[in-house]
């Protein structure tokens, strides 16, 4: 974790189901009860996905619980929140998604050293069976491995 950030949710089943190529930060565009919501560490990005609305990527199905303050001027959980990026970025990850077949991942919300809200992005390729099979050998025999060097000195 870098040094200024203040992870708010994190998306641990991410590098599980896919191969994360590339990472990118993007802001936000929230309410200010979501604001106040995220500060509490009140957040869910377990099914959470990015995806292409009009030319725009936007955050879909992840989970901002209501902050009880807000009362009526209060905020939709789960509703479809705008990602910030600058147009060369934004064209690139489209098209990559468009053509190659990737994937666009939340990794993590987090509050930058500025105190902004943003989101780590995974550009993804789906891991199939055999590879998480292969994954959880690797730790296994890491793990395997670890204790027999502990063990021995």
């Amino acid at each position: 974790m870098a040094q200024g950030r203040k992870v708010v949710a994190r998306n641990r089943r991410a590098t599980h189901d896919y191969f994360i190529e590339d990472r990118l930060e993007a802001g936000l565009l929230l309410q200010g009860s979501e604001v106040k919501s995220l500060r509490s560490g009140r957040a869910s990005l377990g099914e959470a996905y990015a995806g292409e609305d009009k030319g725009e990527l936007y955050l879909f199905n992840a989970h901002i619980s209501e902050y009880a303050p807000a009362n009526r001027f209060g905020h939709e959980p789960k509703r479809p929140r705008k990602l910030l990026l600058h147009r060369r970025q934004l064209e690139r990850l489209l098209g990559q998604v468009r053509r190659d077949g990737y994937t666009l991942i939340p990794l993590s919300i987090y509050f930058n050293e500025r105190g902004l809200a943003k989101l780590e992005l995974g550009l993804a390729k789906g891991k199939r069976k055999v590879d998480r099979r292969e994954d959880v050998k690797k730790r296994d025999w890491q793990r395997q491995r670890a204790r027999l060097l502990r063990e021995r000195g």
